[in-house]
C-alpha cells in the first residue's frame, strides 16, 4: 500500500460544489489500468485522472483519465482540473505560461493566467471529426431524448478524442425539461460507438449565450454536470453551422442546473477558427489516497 496526493478539483466555477469534481492521483506510478479503473469505479465521480511521468519530449506530464467504466483518450473538464492540481502541488510550473498535457490524443496545451485562486486554464481543443447524424438515427436520437431536435442544424457526431452526438433543442426552457430515456441512451451511444450526447440551446437574454446538458450513460455517468469535450464538440457544431464567427468570437456556455450546479464555460475561436475551452477552478479535496 503506498501513500499518493489526491485532490479532488471542482472544474468551472470559482465556488465549490457548483462545478464538475475530477478526482487526481497525483503520484500514479506503479498503478496498472486495472487498478486505475478500480479507483475511478470507487470514486465514483463522472472522471478520474493519473498523473504519471511523461514519455513525449516536450509534455510537462502525461494524464490517464478514466470515467467509472472506461478509459478516455482525452475530455476537457479533467484535463482543466488535473493541470490545476498539479501546478497548486508543484508538480509542473508553466514555460512560458504554457503546460502541455500529453494523452491518448496526443499533447494538449493549456495557457495558465494568474496564480492560485485567481488562477484561470485555457486549452486548445483538439481537431475535430464531424460525421453527420443519419435520418433513422436522429429519429432515435429524438425518441432517446423524448423531444424533436432542430432539424435545420442537422445533428451530428463530433470527435474531439471524447465523440458526442451533438444536437440543438429549439428553446432552453425545452432542454431543461429533458427526462432522458438513459437505457435507450446506452443502447444508442453503444450502437454509434460515441461517449454520449451533448444538446444546447440558445438563451435569449443573460450572461451565457447557451445553455448545454451532456449524457454519457453508457460511461456510467446519466448526466455529466459541466462538460469541457461535450461544448467544444457544441461549438464546433455551432461554428460549422454558422452559429458563430469562424475566427476572433468567444461566449459564454451554462451547464448543470438540473443536477444543482451552476457552471460557466469560456469558449473562444482564435484568429485561424480554432476553439480554446477555459474556465476556473478550485480544489474542494486535499490529502492523500492509500491504495
Amino acid at each position: 500500500m503506498k501513500r499518493r496526493t489526491y485532490k479532488v478539483v471542482d472544474v468551472f466555477t470559482r465556488r465549490p460544489l457548483l462545478g464538475n469534481p475530477v478526482a487526481v492521483v497525483l503520484d500514479a506510478e506503479g498503478l496498472d489500468t486495472a487498478d486505475m479503473q478500480g479507483i475511478a469505479r470507487w470514486t465514483n465521480l463522472s472522471e478520474t485522472t493519473f498523473l504519471l511521468p511523461p514519455v513525449t519530449t516536450g509534455a510537462d506530464y502525461r494524464l490517464r483519465i478514466f470515467t467509472p467504466r472506461s478509459e478516455l483518450p482525452f475530455a476537457g473538464h479533467p484535463t482543466l482540473g488535473s493541470a490545476h492540481a498539479a501546478l497548486e502541488a508543484g508538480r509542473v510550473k508553466p514555460r512560458d505560461g504554457k503546460v502541455v498535457q500529453e494523452c491518448g490524443v496526443g499533447l494538449v496545451e493549456l495557457a495558465v493566467q494568474g496564480q492560485w485562486e485567481n488562477r484561470r486554464l485555457r486549452f486548445n481543443l483538439p481537431s475535430a471529426a464531424v460525421t453527420p447524424l443519419q435520418p433513422d438515427d436522429v429519429v432515435e436520437l429524438e425518441a432517446v431524448l423524448g423531444r424533436a431536435v432542430v432539424r435545420d442544424a442537422a445533428p451530428a457526431i463530433v470527435d474531439v478524442g471524447a465523440v458526442w452526438v451533438v444536437a440543438q433543442l429549439p428553446s432552453v426552457v425545452e432542454l431543461l425539461a429533458l427526462e432522458p430515456d438513459f437505457a435507450r441512451s446506452a443502447a444508442f451511444e453503444r450502437r454509434l460507438g460515441v461517449t454520449g450526447l451533448s444538446v444546447f440551446a440558445e438563451h435569449d437574454a443573460g450572461d451565457a449565450a447557451i445553455e448545454v446538458r451532456s449524457f454519457a450513460p453508457s460511461c456510467g455517468v446519466n448526466e455529466d454536470p459541466v462538460c469541457g469535450s461535450g461544448n467544444g464538440s457544441v461549438a464546433v457544431f455551432r461554428r460549422d453551422r454558422g452559429s458563430v464567427a469562424a475566427a476572433g468570437a468567444a461566449y459564454t456556455a451554462a451547464q448543470g442546473q438540473r443536477v444543482g450546479r451552476d457552471g460557466r464555460i469560456a469558449v473562444e475561436f482564435d484568429a485561424e477558427g480554432r476553439i480554446i475551452i477555459g474556465g476556473a477552478c478550485i480544489t474542494c479535496v486535499d490529502g492523500t489516497l492509500l491504495c
